[in-house]
């Protein structure tokens, strides 16, 4: 594997941008045309990806993009070091936080929605991280 890309689709380009920018602190970087826009400042690149509600999101689906609050197992982890900064900076741009911070071995969890429907979670570590669990479970 030489490459791993983050694409979330969203139903209104300009305002995806506004909320990555806004309310994760990214940038822009490259654009591609209408439909597409790389942004920039975390670890990896985040491309937003404009479609349509409704549409289907390969041929043959039985089902059809649903920007409404959706939930995925596979999801965006934030890693910041002031969390309830980082959970202002998002829900003033537009992200909902839901069931409050929450306190774990590692760290702080706390859980968010963007505009779009997505979840994904702010995290902030304590001590060694993930490897809490590994040293409480042994």
């Amino acid at each position: 594997m030489s490459e791993i890309l983050i694409n979330v689709d969203v139903d209104d380009l300009e305002r995806g941008i506004a909320f990555f920018v806004r309310g994760l602190g990214l940038k822009v970087g490259r654009r591609f045309g209408a439909q597409g826009v790389e942004m920039l400042g975390g670890s990896s690149p985040i491309y937003l990806l404009l479609k349509r509600e409704g549409s289907h999101p390969f041929p043959g689906a039985t089902s059809r993009r649903d920007f409404g609050r959706h939930w995925t197992p596979v999801h965006l982890d934030l890693a910041v070091e002031n969390l309830e900064a980082a959970v202002d900076q998002a829900v003033a741009a537009g992200a909902k936080l839901e069931g409050g911070i929450a306190e774990q071995a590692w760290g702080r969890l706390a859980r968010m929605a963007d505009p779009f429907g997505n979840g994904f979670c702010f995290l902030q570590f304590k001590g060694k991280g993930y490897d809490e669990i590994a040293e409480g479970a042994g």
